[in-house]
């Protein structure tokens, strides 16, 4: 099995080149760095390529593309994130046409507007989004989509494990002193979902039997905010405690703090910003009853265990 992956060079996309080849599949990453270690590959062939520009031109024959490229910034531009979202997987597809093409999506293309309590794959894209991100990952997936069969688009919500450099370090730079600012009642449920979780259900469907469809990937079961929050904190050694703001005062500062940063111009993104708002403060569970039954997939439950040793930066 002859598999491409792009993004290669970061979070998830070295995790899914390291389980690909840890099943015998020959692996061609490709990301944006110039070199990568060949750990982060597990083996792996590796190539500098910049998706924003264009297809490759002389791109290696595969079986199946795992595309893992993309911005994952809720704050920016939106030219620059339409780029690295929209314009980069069409370079993608362009460049493998005849290749089965998993596309890694995300949860954000559910309805940022309200809960979203089990939802199933039938309830995205919808018509409009928050920010740039959450949109231009659903016209992704509607170019995807497109090709009809051989497509196959999978949504995680919120990954997390070594190397991540989202979730864990947005908690842990929040804390102040004693304190882990939070919103809502530390009550909601959530839908999280492990690299290593995602990684196997790239390579399910990748080199499975099933060559199309939309599929929700999170761990095995929800669980509370507050519970994740607190193992966090206590497996990175952090003495600290979450207190909770209530979600109906919180949008309103966050979208106060966005347009102060916004008039400010500042590249950096806010701590507070209505995406993270409408991601924490509210039920975000994700049914994956299709990818259990269709993929075959099995994933493991939500577990922070062990996070004193994980790096929270990984190759770009």
């Amino acid at each position: 099995m002859r598999v491409a992956v792009t993004g290669a060079s970061g979070f998830v996309g070295g995790a899914v080149c390291r389980a690909l080849t840890a099943e015998g599949a020959t692996v061609h990453g490709f990301g944006r760095r110039g070199d990568v270690p060949a750990a982060h590959l597990g083996g792996a062939s590796y190539r500098a390529w910049d998706l924003t520009r264009g297809p490759l031109r002389d791109a290696p024959p595969v079986d199946a593309v795992v595309h893992c490229a993309g911005s994952v910034t809720d704050w920016g531009p939106a030219a620059e994130i339409f780029a690295g979202n929209l314009t980069g997987t069409r370079s993608a597809m362009a460049a493998f046409p005849g290749a089965r093409f998993v596309h890694v999506s995300t949860a954000s293309v559910y309805d940022p507007f309200r809960p979203s309590v089990m939802v199933t794959e039938d309830e995205a894209p919808v018509a409009r989004y928050l920010n740039a991100y959450g949109a231009s990952k659903a016209a992704a997936e509607r170019a995807v989509l497109a090709r009809g069969h051989g497509a196959v688009v999978l949504r995680p919500h919120a990954v997390y494990g070594p190397g991540d450099r989202a979730l864990l370090p947005r908690v842990l730079s929040a804390v102040r002193g004693p304190v882990l600012p939070a919103v809502g009642t530390g009550r909601q449920r959530v839908s999280l979902t492990s690299v290593g979780n995602l990684a196997r259900a790239c390579v399910l469907a990748a080199t499975g039997p099933v060559a199309s469809g939309v599929f929700n990937i999170t761990d095995a079961f929800p669980v509370a905010i507050d519970d994740a929050f607190r193992e966090i904190l206590r497996e990175r050694g952090v003495r600290a405690r979450p207190v909770y703001a209530p979600a109906r005062l919180a949008g309103p500062l966050a979208a106060a703090v966005e347009g102060a940063f916004l008039l400010a111009r500042r590249r950096e993104p806010p701590r507070l910003t209505r995406y993270a708002v409408g991601h924490l403060a509210v039920e975000r569970t994700l049914d994956i009853t299709a990818a259990r039954a269709v993929l075959g997939y099995r994933p493991h439950p939500t577990t922070f265990a062990g996070a004193a040793s994980w790096e929270t930066s990984t190759t770009g």
